[in-house]
């Protein structure tokens, strides 16, 4: 916000705020948000929409909010949420029980059955390591460490794998690249006959507790690991007619 005031005062101090007209201040909207995504331009945008307004509503009632106009609301409107793919448990498991790879299959599990990100799987070690507890180092959110739970079958797995390779202490689980990661996932995908990215299985992870009634905090806190629960509403996406259905029939057929 002091950013775009700061260069706004540096723009039209001189002038009075009621000659500024929507064209030049587009003109200014487009250098301060160029380069920038859509959420960023809509904050600035909106910043000095409530400017206006403050001065409307406190030194000038007869000022015009430039912000207001019909061509700038649509320019600078709210980003479109991504509709994120929706994944079924059966077509879940058959990417997992299809893919025959112990390496393979462990890190497609830790990814759909405990909502880990990709980055997260690729750094894990087994001093991280604690049963059915994974401890993350460094994470994302800014945290001093996170905590994964994964399901027993699963750390079994786990822990064998690592035992049979000999891995131990800092050295990583799954030391490849990303973009080797990522085609690995890839790969899994067309076994079902579906575009799979490693997202896709985090997210299942999120979809499939909370239509199994999970409660959303513990899908947020304890799955995803969000800070907002608003972030985690979005990895949920939206109820089919299909869905919704099947769930009326479970409750009241």
């Amino acid at each position: 916000m002091e950013f775009v005031l700061s260069r706004f005062n540096s723009r039209f101090r001189e002038r009075d705020l009621g000659s500024i007209t929507p064209d030049e201040f587009l003109s200014f909207l487009n250098t301060v948000t160029e380069g920038t995504k859509q959420s960023t331009k809509r904050t600035r945008y909106c910043c000095l929409g409530s400017f206006f307004n403050l001065m409307k509503n406190t030194v000038e009632p007869k000022l015009e909010n430039p912000c207001s106009t019909p061509m700038l609301r649509k320019l600078f409107q709210r980003a479109k949420l991504p509709r994120w793919t929706i994944l079924e448990k059966e077509t879940v498991d058959e990417i997992i029980f299809r893919t025959l790879k112990p390496r393979n299959r462990l890190m497609l599990e830790l990814m759909a059955r405990g909502g880990m990100r990709i980055s997260e799987v690729l750094n894990l070690r087994p001093d991280d390591v604690d049963g059915r507890k994974l401890i993350l180092r460094d994470p994302k959110s800014g945290r001093e460490a996170e905590v994964v739970f994964i399901p027993q079958k699963v750390a079994d797995r786990l822990k064998d794998y690592i035992e049979q390779k000999g891995i131990i202490g800092q050295q990583r689980i799954f030391p490849l690249t990303y973009q080797g990661a990522r085609m690995i996932v890839k790969r899994a995908g067309t076994l079902v006959g579906i575009k799979l990215r490693p997202h896709d299985l985090r997210r299942h992870a999120a979809t499939h507790a909370s239509r199994s009634g999970t409660p959303i905090e513990i899908v947020s806190k304890v799955i995803l690991r969000h800070a907002n629960l608003s972030t985690t509403q979005r990895y949920l996406g939206k109820v089919s007619d299909t869905e919704a259905m099947k769930w009326i029939e479970n409750l009241y057929g």
